[in-house]
C-alpha cells in the first residue's frame, strides 16, 4: 500500500518509509496524474501541461523516462500506460485529498451534532501538513488546484470554528481566532467568529471593539464597508441579542480528559500502562484509551487482546477505551489520534532511536505532552519520582508530568539540581528547587524534596539508583540537537525506571479543564 499525500509538500510513503520521487519534472508529472486519479491522462496533456508551449525536442522521451522511474518505487499495477498516455491506479483511502474531501462531506451531513461535526472537521484538518502541493507552486497546472484546495481548506476551518462555537468552546477559540485574523486580515468570517467568541465570554466590549477593528481595516485596504453578515452581528451585539447565545441542548457535556497509550507493538503495552494507569485514575480522573497499530493480519486477535485489556481496565475503576488499526503511517495516525482526542498526555514506548522514525513523527505533529518510555529501565517501581530540574523551559514539562504521577500514584517527588555550578564560590541549586516546590505545592498539593548531586550522569545516575521513577525532559530543539549527551547515556543505561518528555503546546496534565493551550496556562503562570 502506498500513502500518497498532497495537501502539503508532495510524498509518497509505502510501510513508513518515504519513497524517491525523483527531481521537480517527475515529481509534477506524478502530481497531474494524482489531480486525476483513475482518469487516463495522454501524453500531449502531459507534455501541455509541464512544458507548455516550448517543449524539448526529447520531451517525448523524457516522459516514458520519468514514467519508467515512478513504476518501479511505486508498483507496475500503479502507474499503468493506456492509450492515448497512462493512468495512476488508487484505491479509496490511497490519497490524502480524497480522505479528507470525504470527511468534509461527512461533515456537511445535516444529521450530525456539533460536537461529531467538530471532531470528524478536526480529523480532517489534521492531514494538511502544509501548503498544498508547496514544492510544486511554480507549476502552472497546480496553481488552480491549489487555490481550489486552499479554499476547501478555509471552509472546513471556519466550519469547524462554527461548529465549536456551537460546542460552547467559544473562550478557547478567542485566541486562535486573533492568530488566525492576524495572518489572514481580510477574511471577514473570521472577524465575525471572534466577535461571537467573545460575546459568548462576557466581553461584549471587546466584541464591539473587534468589530470596530475590523471595519477600520476593511476601509483602510479595499475601501469597503464590512460585510451585511457582520453588519447585522454588530447590531445584534448591541442590543443582546438572546439569539447569540448557543442553544442550551447544542453544548455537549465537558469532553473527556484523555491520556492515550500507543505501544509499537502490544508486547510493550504493560510498561506503557503502569505510567498511564495511575495518571487516568487521578484527580480529576481521565479516559484511557489504548491505541494499536498492528499489521492488517492481526487486526482481530489485536482487538481481542484489547478488549480483554480494556474489561481488566474497567474492572480496576479505568474508564478505558481500546482500538486496534493499520497504517502505512502509524507516527502520523498516532499524532491524529492526539489531536483528535484532545489528549492531556500521549504515552509512547522510547525504542532503541527515540528521535527517529515514527517517533520523530509523533514528536514533530502530536499537540500535546509526548512521554517515551525507556523500555531498559523497566516499568515505574515502588521508589520516589526524580526529576532533574534545571528551570529550562523543557524541565516544567518534566516537572508537571512528576508532579502528575507522584500525586496520583502517592510517591515523594524529588527533585535534583547541582550542588555546585563548579566555579569558586558557586551558589548551588537548592534555591531554585525550592522555588520549584513551592510551586508544586500550590498547583499539585505535595511538597517536592530538593536532592544536590555532582553534576553531569553520574551524580544523575547515583541520585536516581533507588528511584520509582526518573522524569527527564528534553530541549525543543531535539531536531538540532537531538537528546544530548547526558539523557542519550540515560537512554542506553537507564539508572530507573526512566521517561523521555517532549513539551507540547497544549497544557499538561495539571491544567485545569477549560485551557486550551499553553500560551494561557502553565506551571509558572499559575504561581503568580
Amino acid at each position: 500500500m502506498v500513502d500518497f499525500r498532497v495537501l502539503g509538500p508532495l510524498e509518497a510513503v509505502a510501510n513508513g518509509s518515504s519513497l524517491a520521487l525523483g527531481g521537480a519534472k517527475q515529481r509534477a508529472l506524478l502530481a497531474m496524474l494524482l489531480l486525476h486519479t483513475n482518469e487516463v491522462i495522454s501524453t500531449e496533456r502531459l507534455i501541455d501541461e509541464l512544458w507548455g508551449e516550448s517543449p524539448p525536442a526529447t520531451v517525448t522521451k523524457s516522459i516514458h523516462v520519468y514514467v519508467s522511474r515512478l513504476r518501479k518505487e511505486l508498483g507496475e499495477e500503479r502507474l499503468v500506460t493506456r492509450s492515448p498516455g497512462y493512468v495512476l491506479r488508487v484505491e479509496p483511502g490511497d490519497l490524502d485529498l480524497q480522505r479528507f474531501e470525504a470527511l468534509l462531506a461527512e461533515a456537511r451531513d445535516g444529521d450530525a451534532d456539533a460536537a461529531t461535526t467538530a471532531r470528524t472537521l478536526r480529523e480532517a484538518l489534521d492531514l494538511w501538513r502544509g501548503p498544498p502541493l508547496a514544492d510544486l507552486a511554480y507549476e502552472a497546472f497546480a496553481q488552480p488546484e491549489i487555490a481550489r484546495l486552499e479554499e476547501l481548506r478555509w471552509a472546513a476551518l471556519e466550519a469547524r470554528i462554527d461548529a465549536e462555537l456551537a460546542c460552547g468552546r467559544h473562550a478557547e477559540l478567542v485566541g486562535e481566532l486573533q492568530a488566525l485574523i492576524a495572518e489572514h486580515p481580510l477574511r471577514e468570517r473570521l472577524h465575525g467568529q471572534l466577535m461571537l467568541a467573545l460575546y459568548r465570554s462576557g466581553r461584549q466590549a471587546d466584541a464591539l471593539e473587534a468589530y470596530r477593528g475590523a471595519r477600520e481595516l476593511l476601509l483602510d485596504e479595499l475601501g469597503l464597508e464590512p460585510n451585511e453578515d457582520l453588519k447585522r452581528l454588530e447590531a445584534a451585539i448591541l442590543r443582546q441579542d438572546p439569539e447569540l447565545e448557543p442553544r442550551a441542548d447544542a453544548t455537549p457535556a465537558p469532553a473527556d480528559r484523555v491520556v492515550l497509550v500507543a505501544p509499537a507493538t502490544l508486547e510493550l503495552l504493560d510498561a506503557l500502562l503502569e505510567l498511564a494507569r495511575p495518571l487516568a485514575i487521578g484527580d480529576p480522573t481521565r479516559a484511557l484509551i489504548v491505541a494499536g497499530v498492528v499489521p492488517a493480519g492481526k487486526l482481530g486477535a489485536a482487538t481481542v487482546a484489547l478488549a480483554q485489556r480494556r474489561e481488566e481496565l474497567l474492572a480496576h475503576g479505568v474508564a478505558a477505551r481500546v482500538a486496534a488499526f493499520s497504517s502505512p503511517a502509524p507516527g502520523r495516525d498516532i499524532a491524529r489520534l492526539a489531536t483528535q482526542e484532545r489528549a492531556d498526555l500521549l504515552v509512547v514506548d522510547a525504542g532503541l532511536a527515540p528521535l527517529d522514525g515514527d517517533a520523530a513523527i509523533v514528536l514533530e505533529h502530536a499537540p500535546c505532552d509526548v512521554a517515551l518510555v525507556v523500555g531498559a529501565g523497566g516499568a515505574p517501581g515502588p521508589g520516589a519520582v526524580l526529576v532533574p530540574f534545571g528551570a529550562a523551559w523543557h524541565d516544567w514539562a518534566a516537572l508537571e508530568l512528576g508532579a502528575w504521577f507522584a500525586r496520583a500514584a502517592g510517591r515523594p517527588l524529588r527533585l535534583v539540581g547541582a550542588a555546585s555550578d563548579g566555579r569558586e564560590n558557586g551558589r548551588d541549586a537548592s534555591r531554585l528547587l525550592a522555588d520549584a516546590s513551592l510551586i508544586v505545592q500550590r498547583t499539585a498539593g505535595i511538597v517536592a524534596e530538593p536532592v544536590l548531586t555532582e553534576p553531569g550522569h553520574r551524580g544523575l545516575a547515583d541520585a536516581a539508583a533507588d528511584a520509582g521513577l526518573l522524569v527527564v525532559a528534553f530541549s525543543d530543539r531535539w531536531r538540532q540537537e537531538g537528546l544530548g549527551g547526558i539523557r542519550s547515556r540515560l537512554a542506553e543505561a537507564p539508572p530507573a525506571p526512566t521517561v523521555l518528555v517532549r513539551r507540547g503546546p497544549r497544557p499538561g496534565g495539571l491544567a485545569p479543564p477549560e485551557t486550551a493551550t499553553r500560551f494561557g496556562w502553565s506551571l509558572t503562570a499559575r504561581a503568580l
